[in-house]
């Protein structure tokens, strides 16, 4: 693959459902100031990007993060604990896009069907893509790239248009949420940037890859920062917050409404429903890839190592199950604060890896610990903000971390296995 490739792998991780189910979230908390909110979440991706960057041509590997935090700090207790965390956090991703596809098609529904059409839907497509990744992946993994141009050609149509009738006033300083509502509006909803971090994969599969990764990083995210920045210009400058309130778990269709009209409403929402489903076949493949890397480290039972007809199926019914139990039971609030959460503590540990390993990865290491430092600042703004707000999403946070260094503790003393990883970084 070349620098092209790559850099779509990394926009199409991040422009996958997150936009699409996160923006009247983020409105709610940061008002008129969303689009600082926005460049807030993308810098803390930004400096993240670094340390990956780094990382990845330091140590090619199809495992990324996987093999970066057992590379840095062993195969123990923390490494085998944020693992698990990371699998843990692609079910809430994969909640997350399940629950916008679910929100976006039964908006087309009658009022009084909406509730539960909602929930079938989001039943549906998670059953539906499960089966599609159990017998053949390869029909919807051959549209990825169609649909990755096709999200991003709607959003930028939406922002051409948008921008000619957007109020201003809307969008002006007296309008802006206090600095820690700010922060946290970004911090919710920073799960819309985590995808990029699937660039790390492709290391093997480069040309010249200690030149084309650190590009391809940077210019995905960046490129990404400027897209969500102009969207939510365009959503808060067109509607009020009421409308947005109002409309909150399919903001972006009804911002494309006062310029476009109802095909406006349309396009946006069947552009949510490619892109969210996509999102969902991309992540239940990487979540069940990723199940079975790390049962490979060891750090999972050996069950998920074993493969049905070249697929790891234990893993991806696994995957499924949770998803289907949080998609349907949790709103879009919980999910996005668990699922920003997971990653912000896997970023910040990524970020770590990085500074113990920056002589050999030939970094800065001062920039890595900013990213460190600005993840876990972050993490506090969003705790401190939620704890204000749903105090009950915290015990939820705090369970869901606590559960993935349950797993791994119980499943150690239980079923002591020999962990060994070789030069690449890869597990054997």
């Amino acid at each position: 693959m070349g620098f092209r490739e790559v850099v779509s792998i990394g926009v199409g991780g991040m422009v996958g459902g997150g936009i699409f189910a996160v923006l009247g979230l983020a409105v709610q908390l940061a008002h008129g100031g969303t689009p600082v909110a926005f460049a807030v979440a993308g810098t803390v991706a930004l400096l993240t990007a670094y340390s990956y960057a780094k990382l990845s041509v330091a140590y090619p590997s199809q495992g990324g993060t996987v093999s970066f935090l057992v590379r840095a700090f062993g195969a123990g207790i923390f490494s085998g604990g944020m693992n698990v965390l990371l699998w843990i956090s692609y079910m809430v991703m994969l909640s997350l896009y399940a629950y916008a596809f679910g929100s976006y098609g039964s908006a087309f529904l009658p009022a009084s069907a909406q509730p539960i059409g909602k929930h079938l839907l989001i039943t549906g497509s998670v059953v539906l893509i499960s089966g599609l990744n159990m017998l053949s992946a390869k029909a919807i993994g051959e549209a990825e790239d169609l649909i990755v141009g096709l999200k991003i050609s709607i959003l930028l149509l939406f922002v051409g248009l948008g921008l000619w009738g957007i109020q201003p006033e809307r969008l002006a300083l007296a309008t802006w949420s206090p600095g820690l509502s700010l922060v946290s509006g970004g911090m919710i909803i920073f799960v819309a940037y985590e995808g990029f971090e699937l660039i790390a994969n492709t290391a093997r599969d480069l040309r010249m890859p200690e030149k084309t990764l650190p590009q391809a990083y940077y210019s995905a995210v960046i490129f990404v920062i400027a897209l969500y920045v102009l969207v939510s210009v365009v959503a808060v400058g067109n509607l009020t917050l009421d409308q947005i309130a109002a409309s909150r778990d399919y903001a972006l269709a009804e911002a494309a409404r006062p310029f476009m009209g109802q095909a406006g409403f349309g396009l946006i929402a069947v552009a949510a429903l490619l892109s969210t489903a996509s999102a969902i076949n991309a992540t239940l493949y990487g979540a069940a890839r990723l199940s079975y890397i790390i049962a490979k480290d060891g750090e999972l039972p050996e069950f998920l190592e074993q493969k049905i007809w070249n697929r790891p199926l234990e893993g991806l019914l696994i995957t499924a199950g949770v998803t289907l139990l949080v998609a349907n039971l949790s709103d879009l609030g919980s999910i996005s604060t668990m699922g920003s959460a997971g990653f912000l503590l896997i970023f910040a540990a990524a970020n770590a890896a990085n500074v113990r390993l920056a002589e050999d990865t030939e970094s800065v290491w001062q920039i890595s610990a900013l990213g460190a430092v600005a993840c876990i600042g972050a993490l506090f703004a969003l705790l401190w903000q939620t704890f204000g707000t749903s105090p009950g999403q915290i015990l939820v946070l705090f369970a869901m971390i606590g559960l993935a260094f349950a797993i791994e503790i119980a499943y150690r003393k239980l079923r002591p296995r020999e962990i060994m990883c070789d030069r690449e970084g890869d597990s054997s």
